[in-house]
Order: C-alpha cells, then sequence, then structure tokens
C-alpha cells in the first residue's frame, strides 16, 4: 500500500512515529520538511515504485494523502 509505504518513509526520515503521520499531515508544516526533505522523499519513492516524480509536482501535494494519491495514479 502506497501509504503505508510513505507514512514509513517519513516515520524513518523525520523520526516520528508512524501512528502520528496520517492522510492529512502536511508535510512542511507538521513534519517541518524542507526542500531537501521533499527531495530525498522523492528519491525514496522513485526507487520504491520505478516512476519519475518532478520536484514540481511534489511541491504541489503538500499533505501525506496528497501525496499518496499523486503517486498512485502514477502508477495505474
Amino acid at each position: 500500500m502506497v501509504f503505508e509505504r510513505i507514512k514509513a518513509a517519513l516515520s524513518a526520515q523525520f523520526d516520528v512515529e508512524p501512528e502520528k503521520i496520517t492522510r492529512d499531515t502536511d508535510v512542511m508544516a507538521d513534519l517541518g520538511a524542507d526542500s531537501l526533505d521533499l527531495v530525498e522523499l522523492i528519491m525514496t519513492l522513485e526507487d520504491e515504485y520505478g516512476i519519475n516524480v518532478t520536484d514540481e509536482s511534489v511541491y504541489e501535494h503538500k499533505t501525506v494523502g496528497a501525496i499518496t494519491d499523486f503517486i498512485e495514479s502514477l502508477l495505474k
């Protein structure tokens, strides 16, 4: 499941309990991610799913749920 994988990646990256990450979690506002953190997340997702994600598209999707939906749309 894409959401669980993103949640695990963010949990490890930001040292946050996975249970505290929901679909409504804002990656920048709630987790304190900066642009380098987002690039790291992009690289993790690209490696995991064999996809290409532009930096701009990740900046457009701010919540974990929006990122999940975006990645799932790329996988279809």
